[in-house]
This record gives structure tokens, C-alpha cells and sequence, in this order.
């Protein structure tokens, strides 16, 4: 068992204050988790400080007073009409309160599409712009670098080689972490939550997403992996983490209408963390959690489904700029775990690598250390701090 380790000690609050409120503006779940972490800190170190938000209930939480609740519809890819229609009501909104409320710093979370918009609104008012989590401009459509330009006083980046990318292009930024790995792994709870997970080897766990769509695309195909992975390994569990109770519902129904529920397949809610613990092996929908994944070191092959490949044939060229397109292997500039990104065909080349990983102990040990390799880039990081102490610099003076 690996010990737990020593808590990353907290800095002393600063001496100065803040020169004005702060506007957080996020769009999706994951906006509110990397925000809530940040707004929190800044809380802890300014109590008085006060922080506006458009965001989700762990902005609230976290000491943000909400203008408007988000992210509980959010979509991926090109949006709807009504959609569109929805974020320039917001905007028009925005731009009204902002003209009733001045603030001193906005803060846009990741979601280029709908928080550009409103990051023009903020300069045009000479409101400081400061964006946590990158837009992903190095992955896809690496023309919106001008506008990032234009719209930001600070880059906060969550991936170790997005620093260097955006100051090579002119774009002021600071790598300062993950929120993932602020907090070491308690290894005793989590050994605490596994408990009731089945005990028997080899144990695989199927990392679905959370996004209805992803969920209809890829869980089917996860399910079809498991199934055949089991027909050569009766001995084999697996655990479903869903990220919801309402997602595990809808895995069920999924699951009801592509061939019924696989035996010995277990489904848990809101225990990721504790799955991956548990497993020796994960399939995983493309997305932030394979730095979860591999801040657990589980071997892990990753898919993402996707519809229309013809369209995918057309846009390529013109639109990704990369070779990779999951995490970990963004991170180490190289194929360090099986990734089918975009695919659109069956479960054979996914199966295929998983039962690579679970039949080949030196394949899976390689990979284990790669994931070593890739966690120890953010381990000497912590995101909440050192967000904070970026804005600060920027927002803060003296104290009187």
C-alpha cells in the first residue's frame, strides 16, 4: 500500500487587497470544478473579497455569489441555434450588468465559444482579463490564437506544455497546475471506499463520460469491450464508475436497449477516484479524467466515438492541428497509451489493446511508468496557489 503524502503546506494570506470585485464566468461541469478551486483560495486569503460568477453550484460553494446558474446543458462541438441564441441573451445581459456593477478582473473558464464574447465586453470596459484553463487553440482551429491575443492579459494554463506554446506566440501565460493534483491521494480512504467492489482479478474499470451524448455513443461500446473481454476471462470484474446517479440511470437504460446489463459488471456512482484504486485496467471515454486515470497509474486505452467520419475526413486538415488528441499523450509528445480518437467503427481495436494491457505484465509495467512520468509533471504544482498568486499580481495593491 502507498503511504499517504504529506499535505502541500498553505502560504500565509498576503498583505495586500484586492483593488476591486471579480467576475468568473464558466460553461461547463468541469469550469465549475477548476473555478471552485480557485475561488475558494482567493476567499481563504480575502474573505471580504467579493467574486461574481456565472457558473455551477461548486462556484457557489466555493464563495462566488451567482449572477446565473450554468453548465447543466452543456454541449460539445458546434452548438445549436438555440443554443447561440441563449449565449447572446447572456451577453446581452452581461453587458448590462457590467455597466451597473464595474469590476476589476475577469475571469473567463476554458469554453472559448461562450466566453469570448463576454471577454470582449470586459476589455472594451478596460476590465483586466485573466483565463484559467487555456482555450485549446494548439488542438483546433489555431487561427483563434489572434483573438486570445487580443482578449487576455494572462494565460493560467492546467498542462505543462501549453506555457511555452502561447509565449511563443505572443500570448502572456504561466503553467501553474492541475486542480486534480492539489491534493495528495488518501490512500486509506480510498482502500475505505473499494471495499465493497468486488475482490477477484483482473479487475477493469469502464470510465464512460458524463455528457448524454458521449455517454449513447460510447458506452455501448465500452459494454461490447467488456463482454468480449470476459468470453477469454471468466474471472474478470468490472465496475462502471458514473459520475451522477442520473448518469448511472441512463448507463442502465443504455445498457437495456444494446444487449442487457453483462454479469459480473458492478455500477457506482460518484466514486471514481476509489474505482480507479481499485482497478487494474481501465476503458476510458476521452476527456480530463485520464489525468485522473493516470494519477493512479492504472493502465488504460482510451476511445472516443464519433459520428460522421466523412465530415471528420473534410475538417481534418483544416481544423486540428495535432497528432495526438487524448491527455496523456498531448503531455508526452508520443503514443504512451492506446488511444482511438476520433473512432467510428466497433469495439475490436479498443478490446484488442485492453487485452494487451491485461495479458502482457511488461506492456502494462511500461505504461505504469510513462503515467509515473506524466503525474510527477504536475506534482511540484498547486493549481489553487498558484492561480492565486498570478491574479493577485495583477489585481492586488497595497494595503492602507
Amino acid at each position: 500500500m502507498t503511504a499517504t503524502a504529506p499535505a502541500i503546506p498553505q502560504p500565509p494570506p498576503p498583505t495586500r487587497k484586492p483593488r476591486g470585485d471579480i467576475l468568473v464566468t464558466a460553461f461547463e461541469p468541469s469550469g465549475d470544478d477548476h473555478a471552485a478551486v480557485l475561488i475558494a483560495e482567493l476567499k481563504r486569503r480575502h474573505p471580504d473579497l467579493t467574486i461574481h460568477a456565472l457558473g455551477g453550484p461548486k462556484m457557489e460553494a466555493a464563495g462566488a455569489h451567482l449572477i446565473e446558474r450554468t453548465g447543466e446543458d452543456a454541449v460539445m462541438g458546434v452548438p445549436t441555434l438555440d443554443k447561440v441564441r441563449e449565449h447572446r441573451a447572456i451577453n446581452t445581459r452581461i453587458a448590462a450588468w457590467l455597466d451597473a456593477n464595474p469590476i476589476a478582473m475577469h475571469i473567463p473558464v476554458d469554453s472559448p465559444a461562450a466566453n469570448f464574447p463576454i471577454c470582449r465586453l470586459a476589455k472594451k470596459r478596460n476590465i483586466t482579463v485573466c483565463h484559467l484553463v487555456a482555450p485549446q487553440v494548439w488542438a483546433w482551429a489555431t487561427w483563434r490564437i489572434r483573438k486570445l491575443r487580443r482578449l487576455s492579459d494572462l494565460v493560467l494554463c492546467v498542462l505543462p506544455f501549453e506555457e511555452r506554446w502561447f509565449r511563443d506566440r505572443n500570448v502572456n501565460a504561466r503553467f501553474v497546475g492541475h486542480p486534480l493534483f492539489t491534493h495528495p491521494l488518501d490512500t486509506e480512504a480510498l482502500d475505505a471506499q473499494a471495499s465493497d467492489l468486488p475482490t477477484r482479478k483482473p479487475r477493469l474499470a469502464l470510465l464512460p463520460g458524463s455528457r448524454p451524448a458521449e455517454l449513447s455513443r460510447n458506452f455501448p461500446l465500452l459494454l461490447d469491450s467488456f463482454r468480449r473481454l470476459r468470453q477469454d476471462r471468466p474471472n474478470l470484474e468490472g465496475v462502471v464508475a458514473a459520475t451522477t446517479q442520473p448518469v448511472a440511470d441512463h448507463l442502465r437504460t443504455l445498457a437495456d436497449t444494446t444487449g442487457g446489463w453483462p454479469d459480473r459488471l458492478h455500477i457506482v456512482s460518484g466514486k471514481t477516484d476509489a474505482v480507479l484504486h481499485w482497478a487494474d485496467l481501465a476503458l476510458v471515454t476521452s476527456g480530463t479524467v485520464t489525468l485522473q486515470v493516470a494519477r493512479h497509474r492504472p493502465p488504460m486505452a482510451i476511445v472516443y466515438k464519433s459520428q460522421s467520419p466523412m465530415l471528420y475526413m473534410v475538417l481534418q486538415p483544416l481544423l486540428f492541428a495535432t497528432e495526438f488528441f487524448t491527455l496523456p499523450n498531448l503531455i508526452a509528445a508520443r503514443e504512451v497509451v492506446p488511444e482511438f480518437v476520433p473512432h467510428f467503427e466497433g469495439h475490436e481495436p479498443l478490446t484488442a489493446a485492453a487485452a494487451r494491457l491485461l495479458d502482457d505484465p511488461e506492456a502494462a509495467a511500461t505504461q505504469r511508468a510513462e503515467l509515473e512520468s506524466i503525474v510527477q509533471q504536475f506534482t511540484a504544482h498547486n493549481a489553487a496557489t498558484e492561480a492565486a498568486d498570478a491574479i493577485e499580481h495583477l489585481l492586488l495593491e497595497p494595503a492602507h
